[in-house]
């Protein structure tokens, strides 16, 4: 049996369960939720913005710039949010109001 930490399972609150990373990850925003760009395009998971000003990242000193690439974007379920990755920053959530779907 393989030691698991608990960052390797997320609580799913759609479905009330905890869940793999690896499958929330693969799982889709729940339907009827739209979740669109400053410009109003369409997003979808895995796609790719940029940052359309500057944003300072609560609980660091680090600015993301304004025409920052962010690659694999998640849907949270929340019309307004995104989850993703960025280099130095891990649990990352942007509002979609301040991306641009590139």
């Amino acid at each position: 049996m393989t030691d698991q930490g608990d960052d390797d399972y997320i609580y799913d609150e759609a479905s009330g369960e905890w869940v793999s990373r690896a499958e929330m990850a693969t799982s889709t925003a729940p339907e009827g939720v739209e979740v669109r760009d400053a410009v109003g395009n369409l997003l979808a998971d895995g796609d790719q913005v940029t940052l359309i000003k500057d944003l300072k990242v609560k609980g660091t000193s680090q600015t993301l710039k304004r025409g920052t690439l962010i690659k694999s974007i998640r849907l949270t379920g929340d019309e307004q949010e995104i989850d993703c990755r960025f280099e130095g920053i891990k649990g990352l959530v942007l509002r979609a109001e301040f991306v641009r779907k590139r």
